[in-house]
């Protein structure tokens, strides 16, 4: 088959064509032939050196894809050969074939192209996860989510307000803010002219916040917060260390957590899996929830994808075409 491998850590140019052995399903495994590969950030870490795939994984980049199972392991009963499906992968996206578990797998949802599907195990399963099953996030709460534009942001946005939140979030320019206030934000702050801090304390402040900048925000992220608030770290695109005023995380009872999807056990990612068949996929069947999608490249322009990414221009979902 073929696939995209990171030659060397490097910029996007590391990223080449090459031929790989088909996968075989293990145990409880499936593998799937890719229609669409969804890009997300942590491919580009990755690629850069910076964050290895786990034990037993693909090396190839890519983790949420799109298609049809063509064999299925010992063990599985869901999905069936020919099933469409929508998979969480630890590796190998980017690739014509790739394995993984079966439980990590999703019929895609009525009415949703494989396109648009192959864009929703990452974001999605990040996304819940953390703000409602770890975050608790409930109806009437203020959620601020930095970062609205992005894959994350789009879909944090749409899920939290389908839900009943308030919804602020942050964006780097004014086009970026209005796509996410047509998304159901009730203010868009354009990080560039505008604090943050004050327009979210403002309005009683944050009782969620779901960032992924940290460093130089961690301890604006603590102002921020309403008391008894609480903050979930997911990445640190601005550096991974900060000083905090511990005083503010005691007296005013708020709470700091976070967590990185790729490392947790095949049986925890079953288990958000399954939240969201129950909870998120009947939002996207109804339309009141769908993926926001950027721009298209074909497989073996997987650079220029990443380009594109990392010049953080794209509002929504970069995918690579596969099949």
């Amino acid at each position: 088959m073929q696939a995209i491998e990171i030659t060397k850590p490097g910029g996007p140019e590391v990223l080449q064509l090459c031929d790989r052995p088909m996968p075989e399903p293990a145990h409880d495994q499936v593998v799937i032939k890719v229609a669409y590969a969804g890009v997300n950030r942590p491919d580009a870490l990755q690629r850069a050196g910076l964050y290895n795939p786990p034990p037993n994984a693909s090396n190839l980049p890519g983790l949420e894809a799109a298609g049809e199972v063509v064999a299925v392991g010992a063990g599985v009963t869901t999905p069936k050969v020919g099933d469409q499906v929508c998979a969480l992968l630890p590796g190998g996206g980017y690739a014509e074939y790739v394995a993984t578990s079966a439980a990590h797998c999703l019929p895609v949802p009525d009415g949703l192209t494989l396109k648009q599907a192959a864009c929703l195990p990452e974001t999605f399963f990040t996304v819940w996860s953390n703000v409602f099953m770890r975050g608790g996030l409930q109806a009437g709460e203020r959620f601020l989510v930095h970062g609205g534009s992005s894959g994350i942001g789009t879909t944090a946005i749409q899920l939290a307000k389908a839900k009943g939140a308030r919804v602020f979030t942050t964006a780097g320019s004014d086009e970026k803010c209005a796509a996410c206030m047509a998304l159901g934000a009730e203010m868009a702050i354009n990080y560039r002219d505008v604090d943050f801090v004050e327009a979210v304390r403002a309005e009683g402040g944050a009782d969620l916040i779901l960032d992924m900048v940290g460093g130089p925000y961690m301890q604006r992220n603590l102002k921020t917060l309403a008391d008894d608030g609480r903050l979930v770290q997911i990445a640190f695109l601005q550096g991974m260390k900060a000083e905090l005023n511990m005083v503010q995380l005691m007296t005013r009872r708020l709470t700091m957590t976070g967590s990185t999807l790729r490392p947790q056990s095949d049986l925890a990612k079953a288990r958000i899996a399954d939240e969201l068949r129950t909870h998120v996929w009947p939002l996207l069947a109804a339309g009141k929830v769908a993926p926001v999608m950027d721009q298209e490249f074909a497989l073996v322009d997987a650079a220029d994808a990443h380009a594109r990414m990392e010049s953080s221009a794209h509002i929504g979902k970069i995918v690579l075409k596969v099949g």
